[in-house]
């Protein structure tokens, strides 16, 4: 599988409609990349995280 990257103004109807064509022909599927802070959040619910605030960090931050 290969990854294709567009870059194109939001705001221009026509590249929105050729965009919104292209992609209810069905060869084509959006790949919705995590932010850092949803990648955060997951990696504490699934208990990759067992420590926020390291000791170092709370002696300098009082």
């Amino acid at each position: 599988m290969a990854t294709i990257t567009l870059d194109y103004d939001a705001r221009n109807i026509n590249a929105r409609k050729t965009l919104d064509y292209i992609l209810s022909m069905g060869f084509f599927k959006i790949k919705k990349q995590k932010t850092s802070l949803e990648k955060a959040f997951e990696d504490i619910e699934k208990g990759r995280v067992h420590r926020l605030i390291t000791p170092k960090r709370l002696a300098v931050n009082g």
